[in-house]
């Protein structure tokens, strides 16, 4: 009875090794196309985070920001989409925006970025 179970293989069979290698493909070229956007986001959010100081008219606040969208290579968004306001005494920078990536002919992954420099409120869990 042993011997039975014996001969019995067990592993991965070469259809499923091609089967696991096409998902393993397809979740690294999706990896590679969508890394780009996010880098390019954190440099935006980097930037906003830097300039939030550096003026106190929407003028010097987007000339600011100009400066690092061009040391930084942003594309996706210009000083005219930042929305600026003023609470209290502190400047508050928003943006917002889409990043399209075409995956195929047809098919295209959506991703909405979106930052603030206004400080988040920490509630207390009841």
């Amino acid at each position: 009875m042993n011997t039975q179970f014996a001969h019995r293989q067990r592993g991965l069979s070469l259809i499923g090794l091609i089967f696991i290698g096409i998902i393993v493909v397809a979740l690294l070229s999706l990896g590679f196309k969508t890394v780009p956007a996010v880098i390019e986001y954190i440099a935006i959010e980097r930037a906003v985070q830097k300039i939030k100081n550096e003026g106190t008219t929407v003028r010097d606040i987007q000339a600011a920001f100009e400066r690092h969208r061009t040391i930084d290579d942003i594309t996706s968004i210009t000083s005219r989409d930042l929305d600026i306001t003023k609470e209290g005494d502190k400047v508050v920078i928003s943006y917002a925006y889409q990043k399209k990536i075409p995956i195929l002919d047809n098919v295209s992954l959506v991703i909405d970025f979106a930052g603030t420099t206004r400080d988040r409120q920490t509630r207390a869990v009841p």
